[in-house]
């Protein structure tokens, strides 16, 4: 699978009730679960103070990526993403234990 960093932003759309926020929200957190199960969401991460998200994010393709995973949550809609393809670099503390190599 390749890796992606995905940046999120997620706008509730104005006069979308509360009940449907939470809803949705709540549907989200199974969702990422979900993803984060099947190996599709590594990490996710919100920076202090901003509403937006960053994770990394693995699939076969970024067509795959952004269709059937990103395309799976229920927030969605109301999302802007930045998508960047990922690639090992070789001082990567990380890589010699993540089985990349």
């Amino acid at each position: 699978m390749q890796e992606f960093l995905v940046e999120i932003t997620t706008t509730i759309p104005e006069g979308t009730s509360q009940d449907e926020v939470d809803r949705r929200r709540a549907a989200e957190a199974v969702r990422a679960g979900e993803l984060s199960t099947t190996g599709n969401l590594a990490r996710l991460w919100r920076p202090v103070g901003e509403s937006r998200s960053i994770g990394v994010w693995r699939a076969a393709d970024e067509k795959e990526l952004r269709e059937k995973v990103l395309g799976t949550l229920p927030l969605r809609p109301w999302m802007t993403l930045t998508v960047t393809p990922l690639e090992p670099h070789p001082n990567d503390p990380g890589r010699a234990t993540d089985g990349t190599e």
